[in-house]
């Protein structure tokens, strides 16, 4: 089989430093972010990430196509993504922090069947079908690094989210169409800007050193 071949530019696209990263989250990339308990910063590296937030088209960290999707994300301790479901599967690898993964097939997040502590290097692979949630149970801020299965962007709703969370967040102004793109509230700009530094001066606040000083490398 022959395959294109890459020039020096070409390939240079495709590595991603942190450095640069760090600087691309998307504080309201989904209804639930602007929940309490759901708050967290997601970044877009390969693919949709399933994010309800068009945005995403300009910030994804390589644009070119592949046949998986990768996402990473940072949360404050009590929270993370509320409960939901897709059609394809998530694997979740803890960078940092400790992460309860809380999991079940009613749409009730009040009746889960199980739950898994993750720590650092810890990966939990989620079936299609099944509901899940997870937040940092660690007192510092955690980092996630997913990858999802392909899948088409906008089709329908993704994530799946139950009636519960669609009506919180309809009570702070954020819903999705039907196919599955964000319907911003009037003062989203406004409400974005606050929440990123809302995110910002949480993570200055429990690492001690602000996000645009940060290294993973760090001793």
């Amino acid at each position: 089989m022959e395959h294109p071949r890459y020039s020096a530019q070409q390939m240079a696209a495709r590595v991603v430093r942190f450095d640069t990263l760090k600087h691309m989250g998307i504080p309201l990339m989904f209804i639930d972010s602007i929940l309490p308990g759901h708050w967290r910063m997601n970044y877009a590296v390969i693919g949709d990430t399933a994010s309800e937030n068009p945005d995403y088209t300009s910030q994804r960290a390589i644009a070119d196509p592949h046949k998986f999707q990768i996402g990473m994300g940072f949360a404050p301790p009590g929270n993370g993504p509320a409960w939901h479901t897709h059609d394809y599967v998530e694997m979740f690898l803890v960078l940092e922090g400790e992460w309860r993964f809380v999991w079940g097939y009613n749409p009730d997040p009040a009746q889960p069947d199980g739950e898994f502590i993750l720590r650092k290097w810890d990966m939990i692979s989620l079936p299609p079908g099944v509901y899940r949630r997870f937040e940092v149970s660690g007192g510092t801020i955690g980092w996630f690094f997913a990858v999802l299965e392909p899948h088409e962007v906008f089709t329908g709703k993704d994530p799946i989210w139950p009636p519960k969370i669609v009506e919180q967040a309809a009570e702070h102004g954020f819903a999705a169409d039907d196919r599955g793109k964000m319907i911003k509230p009037a003062d989203y700009d406004a409400r974005h800007a606050a929440h990123m530094q809302t995110l910002l001066s949480a993570f200055a606040r429990l690492t001690g050193t602000p996000l645009a000083d940060y290294t993973p490398h760090a001793p």
